[in-house]
């Protein structure tokens, strides 16, 4: 019978470099970018302050994001892609759903809004660290070049031209959402990963 050897822990030194390096992250989130961060490994975004998040099923936001074209800031962690939008699009989630005639519909589609936290992506340009860790599928854009223009609600529809708009992202979205739920009824593969849940506001 083989014998499994588990690896080496790491060394004092190469923890001391791992928490450095995420240190550099939380400091490039906060001055570079003004988001407030919390901890180091990992480090996590504070939602609810400078923007809110979708997050649903990696197949569905794909499919959503060739559909919308232009969004703000778009995150991938495992199976679920992480949409940020702005601050206080959380709360407006569940009328806006009704209003699209989704409400009641079973959506693997969460909110988070104020006093929740995403892992942070490593910063672009940096390497992910550990397989599977948080990528940034589209970076967010530095403090000095403007602020984000994150999809918001603003009245109910386009804001015109390609400007990021909530009603066409949460549309396509939950659109998506509804396909991936019912090509997994019919074929029995997942199309959530391990992280399938209901939908879910917090």
């Amino acid at each position: 019978m083989a014998v499994t050897v588990p690896p080496p822990p790491p060394s004092l030194a190469d923890t001391r470099d791992a928490h450095a390096g995420y240190a550099q992250w939380a400091r490039w989130y906060e001055h570079e970018l003004g988001w407030p961060t919390e901890g180091t490994a990992p480090v996590r975004l504070l939602t609810g302050l400078r923007f809110d998040v979708l997050e649903v099923p990696a197949v569905a936001g794909h499919a959503a994001l060739r559909r919308v074209g232009r969004t703000g800031p778009v995150a991938l962690s495992g199976g679920r892609m992480s949409l940020l939008v702005a601050a206080g699009s959380a709360d407006e989630l569940p009328g806006l759903l009704d209003w699209l005639e989704w409400g009641g519909v079973a959506l693997s589609l969460t909110a988070v809004g104020t006093g929740g936290r995403i892992t942070a992506p490593a910063p672009p340009g940096r390497a992910a660290g550990r397989p599977g860790a948080a990528v940034w599928l589209r970076p967010p854009g530095l403090r000095h070049e403007g602020e984000p223009e994150l999809p918001a609600l603003v009245g109910l529809g386009s804001r015109g031209g390609d400007a990021p708009d909530l009603v066409r992202l949460v549309d396509s979205v939950a659109t998506e959402c509804h396909r991936a739920r019912l090509m997994h009824a019919r074929t029995g593969r997942s199309t959530d990963g391990p992280t399938a849940q209901p939908l879910a506001f917090s």
